[in-house]
C-alpha cells in the first residue's frame, strides 16, 4: 500500500505540472493541460483507487502551495477528483457464485461519466464566481465576443438600421421648411453606422444569439467534458492494459447500454433547467452531458448492430465521415438512437469473439 501511495503522489505532481502550465497560455500549454487527468487515471486503473486519491491530494497541495490556493482547488474539483472517482468505479467488482468477478457495467460507468462531467463544470463555475449573476454576466460577455467575430465574418447578419427619412412630424411643417435635413450617418462596410459596432443593440439578432449562447453554454461545456472524460478513461485503460497492469479484463464496449435510470436523470434535468441560478445551470449541464453520453451509446449500438454484417467497415467509415462533414449535426440522430436504445433495450445477440 505504501508503494501505491508513493506512486500516486508522484503521478499527482505530474498532473499538477500539466495543469499548471495552462498559465503560460500557449498552444503547447493547452495541449499539455488536456493531458492532466491521464496520470491520475493511469495510477487509479493500474495500481489502486488509493493511489489515485494520493494523486489528488499531492497535486492539489502542490498547486495551492506554490501557485495559488484557488488553483489547487480548481485542479481538485475540475479534473483530479473526477478522474479518481471514475477510476474507482471502473475497478468495482463483486464475486459471483462461480468464482468469477462481476465488474462494474460499462453502461453505468458511462452514465457516471456524464454526471461527473456536469458536476465538475458547476464546481469550477462556483469556484470562479460564487455569485451566479456574476457568472452569467461573464458568460454573456464571452458569448457576445464570439458573436461579434461571427458578425464580422458575415455568418450572422449585422443589426438592421432604420431607413433615413426627411418627412417632418405632423404639426412641425413650418420648422422643417426652414431647417435643412441632417445627413444620414455614414455606414460601415458591414452595414452598421459609423461609430456603432454591429451586434451591440439589445433587440437585434446578434444579441439574441449571444444571449441564447450564454444560456446553453453549460450544456456545451459539459457535453465536451463528457466526451473528454470518456476518452481519458479509454486511453488510460489502454495504456495500463499494454503495460499488463489492468486489474479488470477489457470490456465489450459495443455492448454498452446505460440503465433506464439515465432517462429519469435526463428528464429531471429538463425540469431542473427551468430553475434560476446555479441549480438551473446544473440542469442545463446535465442535459448536455447526458446528450453526449446518449450519442456515445448510439455510436456503440451502431457498432454492435453492425457486427457480422457484410460491408461493416464501409458502414462504420461512412458514419464517421458523416459525423465529420456535418460538424456534429448527425450527432442529434445518434442521441435519439441512444435514447431509444436505452428505453427499448432490444440489442440483438452478439456473436462471440467479434469486437
Amino acid at each position: 500500500m505504501t508503494k501505491d501511495i508513493s506512486v500516486g503522489a508522484g503521478a499527482g505532481l505530474v498532473a499538477a505540472l500539466l495543469f499548471g502550465v495552462l498559465l503560460k497560455a500557449t498552444t503547447l500549454a493547452i495541449l499539455l493541460y488536456l493531458l492532466a487527468p491521464l496520470p491520475i487515471l493511469i495510477v487509479g486503473l493500474g495500481w489502486s483507487h488509493r493511489a489515485a486519491l494520493a494523486s489528488v491530494v499531492s497535486g492539489a497541495l502542490a498547486l495551492a502551495l506554490f501557485i495559488a490556493p484557488s488553483l489547487g482547488l480548481a485542479f481538485a474539483a475540475y479534473l483530479a477528483i473526477p478522474a479518481w472517482w471514475l477510476a474507482y468505479l471502473a475497478l468495482l467488482g463483486r464475486p459471483k457464485a462461480d468464482g468469477t468477478i462481476e465488474w462494474y457495467p460499462t453502461g453505468r460507468l458511462l452514465a457516471w461519466v456524464a454526471g461527473t462531467a456536469a458536476l465538475a463544470f458547476i464546481a469550477i463555475a462556483v469556484i470562479a464566481s460564487p455569485d451566479y449573476d456574476t457568472f452569467r454576466a461573464q458568460l454573456t460577455a464571452m458569448s457576445r465576443r464570439v458573436v461579434q467575430v461571427q458578425v464580422q465574418r458575415g455568418r450572422i447578419p449585422p443589426p438592421a438600421q432604420p431607413a433615413p427619412t426627411n418627412e417632418a412630424p405632423a404639426g412641425d411643417t413650418d420648422t422643417s421648411a426652414a431647417k435643412p435635413a441632417e445627413p444620414a450617418a455614414p455606414e460601415s462596410p458591414g452595414g452598421a453606422q459609423a461609430g456603432e459596432k454591429p451586434g451591440e443593440k439589445p433587440d437585434d439578432l446578434a444579441s439574441e444569439v449571444a444571449d441564447a449562447l450564454a444560456t446553453v453554454a453549460p450544456a456545451i461545456a459539459a457535453q465536451g467534458l463528457t466526451i473528454l472524460f470518456t476518452f481519458y478513461l479509454w486511453a488510460a485503460a489502454r495504456i495500463v492494459q499494454i503495460s499488463g497492469r489492468l486489474l479488470r479484463p477489457w470490456p465489450d464496449l459495443p455492448s454498452t447500454v446505460m440503465p433506464r435510470t439515465a432517462l429519469l436523470v435526463f428528464a429531471a434535468a429538463l425540469t431542473l433547467a427551468m430553475v434560476p441560478g446555479y441549480p438551473g445551470a446544473l440542469g442545463i449541464a446535465l442535459i448536455g452531458a447526458f446528450s453526449a453520453a446518449f450519442a456515445l451509446q448510439g455510436l456503440a449500438a451502431f457498432h454492435d448492430r453492425s457486427r457480422g454484417r457484410p460491408g461493416r467497415f464501409a458502414l462504420l467509415a461512412g458514419l464517421y465521415v458523416l459525423l465529420f462533414l456535418t460538424q456534429g449535426v448527425a450527432m442529434l440522430a445518434l442521441i435519439l438512437f441512444g435514447i431509444a436504445d436505452t428505453a427499448l433495450d432490444r440489442r440483438r445477440p452478439k456473436p462471440r469473439g467479434d469486437a
